[in-house]
Parts: structure tokens; sequence; C-alpha cells
């Protein structure tokens, strides 16, 4: 049996349905969030007005949205019995594996079918507060409660330090937050719009999307960037460095999409941010880095369109922010947890079960087994 000539492999130019949510120009270096292109949000708009946005499909009556900054401040209490799950966890488990039983944890029965906004937005408040408990007590440091007031950022911050952050920092990591809230039909919102279609819940999704996150090519390629910054140490070896690794063929991290032919517009605001907040010797080599790397892939590869990506800068946002590699990707789910719940509520609107098809292409049909087969069981009675 062949392969039909309409198989799509990895899905390419393959559309299976209509959303409201967010547009990805690849060829034109866009992203827009229900009519708003991203550079009209970044940076400036706070996270809470994005998730507004996402969720109702337009912006609020005021920065930041009220409703939802008093939703996430409703949710945020966490119940005793889910606390114990997280403080029962393994503190040597990476943060992302330890994540991935958080989400899990969170469905405790009250996530039902179909979603609502309600339950995205215990989603979206507890994430954060959870993944932050585990960071701490993985420490051996006391978890620390999320304050009343203060913006999801803001807060994030604080239950990872216990300090009050920096207003920079603030600023910076909610533009992160802004810019990693939704990208179209990407991996791991594809897995949650399958589970959902299903007539799954909310919680079940995201925990199947958490998972398509841990690898490097969807969403785990920031904290890669931090080593290979590292690894590469001063502006003297770059270009030696690069060249060894290509050479081995060997991945560059932070360069090249799946969708985008341009460049990224998340990059861009990215790297505006980093400009205002990281460390100059690190930005300075990080700049370095960027122009030796996207010379020496053209060079390598002159057909291809390569060019940096949203992965690169966030490494170099993240670090000034201060968190520590192991959270860069927990983080960029906690960022995407308002798109994932914006497209939990939207599958479930005009709900199909998300069910394609795949080309058999093995051994052809009418083998018959090698040896004798018992088509019953032995009659007893004989």
């Amino acid at each position: 049996m062949k392969s039909s000539p309409h198989v799509s492999k990895g899905l390419d130019d393959v559309s299976v349905g209509v959303s409201r949510i967010s547009w990805v120009g690849g060829e034109t270096g866009e992203l827009v969030y229900r009519g708003f292109s991203i550079d009209e949000l970044v940076p400036g708009v706070p996270y809470e007005s994005v998730v507004h946005l996402l969720l109702y499909g337009e912006p609020p009556s005021s920065d930041p949205s009220p409703e939802i900054v008093e939703g996430l401040r409703r949710a945020r209490p966490v119940p005793p019995s889910i606390e114990r799950v997280v403080d029962a966890l393994d503190p040597h488990l990476p943060p992302l594996e330890a994540l991935r039983t958080i989400l899990s944890a969170l469905g405790d029965g009250s996530y039902g079918y179909p979603p609502t906004v309600e339950e995205g937005l215990r989603l979206i408040a507890r994430a954060p507060v959870l993944l932050a408990r585990y960071v701490r007590r993985a420490a051996g440091r006391p978890p620390v409660a999320p304050q009343e007031a203060g913006s999801q950022a803001a807060n994030f911050l604080w239950m990872l330090t216990g300090e009050s952050p920096e207003p920079a920092k603030v600023w910076a990591l909610e533009g992160y937050l802004d810019l990693l809230a939704d990208h179209g039909m990407n991996a791991s919102t594809f897995a949650l719009r399958v589970a959902i279609s299903t007539q799954s819940d909310l919680i079940s999704g995201a925990t199947g999307a958490l998972g398509t996150l841990k690898g490097p090519v969807h969403g785990g390629a920031p904290s890669r960037v931090s080593e290979m910054l590292d690894a590469i140490g001063s502006p003297e070896r770059a270009a030696t460095w690069i060249a060894e690794r290509l050479a081995r063929k060997e991945v560059l991290y932070g360069f090249g999409h799946r969708v985008y032919k341009t460049e990224d517009p998340r990059a861009i605001a990215l790297h505006a941010i980093a400009r205002r907040v990281a460390d100059p010797h690190r930005l300075e080599l990080a700049e370095l880095v960027e122009r030796i790397a996207l010379d020496a892939l053209r060079r390598a590869k002159p057909n291809a369109r390569l060019y940096t990506n949203v992965e690169y800068y966030s490494a170099v946002v993240l670090e000034a922010v201060g968190l520590p590699p192991g959270l860069f990707t927990p983080t960029f789910a906690v960022a995407r947890t308002a798109g994932w719940a914006a497209h939990a509520l939207e599958q479930a609107s005009d709900n199909r079960l998300i069910r394609p098809d795949i080309d058999y292409v093995g051994v052809p049909k009418g083998q018959h087994w090698p040896r004798p087969v018992a088509r019953a069981p032995a009659d007893p009675s004989n």
C-alpha cells in the first residue's frame, strides 16, 4: 500500500479549523491577537489585559483588566490537598517535570466539559503559584503566598524569591508573558485542542499540551541558548565555536522557525526588552553570536530562510529577570496558559472530534499467521 498524494508530513499547510484568537503571519513576520498586532501590545499592555483580550475577544474597559485582576486574585489560593501533592514531589525533579505533575494535580474533579472562563482563570492563576511553591521547597525554603495586590508577573517573581521584584524586571517579564501568551495552532495548542475535542476537561488538555514543551523544537530551547552562550563564553571564541559546531552538523539553538520565513516579531520585541534589562556584557555576546551564527547558517544553507527565533532573546530576557535556565520552559508554559484556556473555550464552542487519518504503508494485507491458530477454546464437557 502506497502513501496517497495528499499526505502532509507534519501537517504542513493543512488547516484543521478556523479561529478568532490569533494569527501568525509566517511570510510577513506578524503575530496578531484578536486583530491587535503584537507590536501594538508589547511593551506596555499588562498581561491581565492580554488575558482578557484572549478569553473575551475584546479589550478590557481599562488596564489592567479589572475582571481578570479580580478573577486571578480569587483563584490563586490553592486547596491544601493540591499543595500536599506538590510538597510530596521529589525535590530533584527538573521544574518542567514537576509542573507536569502539578497541572495534573489541578484536576481535582472541579473541571468539566465544556470548559468555562472561570476554569481558565484557575489554570492561569494557579500554575505559577504551585510552580513557585515547588521551586522554593526544592531549594529548602518555605513557600511564599501570593500577594493580594500585584500583577501576574510581579506575583510570580515575588513567590519565587520572597522579595519585592525590581520594576524593570516585572516590566520585562510582563512583556515576555504577553509575547508568549498565544501563537496560533502550535504543537501544544494542537495537543490541547485534540483533548478538548474528545470532550475532555481543560486540565487534561493542558497537561497534554505541557508534554509537548519538553522537546527542544517547541518551547524547550531557551535554556539551550543559555548553555550555548555559556559555552562560547567570550566574543573572541564565537566564530570558532560556531564554525566547529556547524562542521559537526550540530544545531545552533535559537535560529530558524517552522512557520516564520522572515524575522520573528517576538524575537524583535524581546531583543528590544533585552536592551533595557540585560547585563551589557551578556547582551553584547548574544548580539555578536547572533550576527556570526546567522551569517554562517546562511552560507551553509543558502536556500534556507533562517532568522533568529523567539527562543534566542527569551533566554537573555529571562536571565536578566533572574530566572535560572531550568525555569525557562516552565515560564513559557505559565505564559501560554492564557492561550490554552482561550483555545479550549473556542474548541468547545463549535466542537468536532479531531481525528485525522494516517496512510498505512506496512506489509500488504492478506498475511497468514505462521502457526495454527485455535479459533475457539476446547469444550470442557468433552
